[in-house]
């Protein structure tokens, strides 16, 4: 017998990608043109996107601040998964470039680009599969056969 959860967690986080699937697609950062504008600092500039990310690290630190440090566990999990790493290595810093190279050339980085995908922009339509195979590959490189997951 499997040990099945109740159905309103999923719904309750069904409705909040489909909150953050609608708050990209208004705020325009669907359009990979949006995310090259705001990366083109000499040429003609488009800031909107630092507003974007602005706001959105204002209203996750002020529910953080005010909200999960009260709660003392989440609704639907046992416990906060927070980082416990604060090293900067080798690794990081290479898949923080390959994913600001990707996004720099495809427009998208993985939560615009799916709703993209999802809207049917054939645009994405290439970035999707890419991302998934770089993700494929990235558990393919990090597996350690000492620890038996190769």
């Amino acid at each position: 017998m499997t040990d099945r959860r109740p159905a309103w967690p999923a719904a309750v986080e069904l409705l909040a990608g489909a909150v953050f699937a609608l708050g990209l697609a208004v705020s325009g950062m669907t359009q990979p043109a949006k995310v090259v504008g705001f990366l083109d600092f000499f040429g003609s500039w488009d800031p909107s996107l630092a507003f974007v990310m602005l706001g959105a690290v204002a209203v996750y630190a002020l529910a953080y601040r005010r909200g999960a440090r009260r709660m003392g566990k989440p609704f639907f999990a046992e416990r906060f998964s927070l980082p416990t790493r604060s090293t900067v290595d080798a690794p990081l810093v290479a898949g923080a470039a390959i994913f600001g190279i990707g996004w720099g050339l495809g427009g998208f980085c993985p939560g615009p680009g799916l709703v993209a995908f999802g809207a049917g922009a054939r645009t994405a339509w290439w970035f999707v599969p890419a991302a998934v195979a770089g993700m494929l590959l990235q558990q393919l490189a990090a597996r350690d056969p000492a620890r038996g997951d190769g």
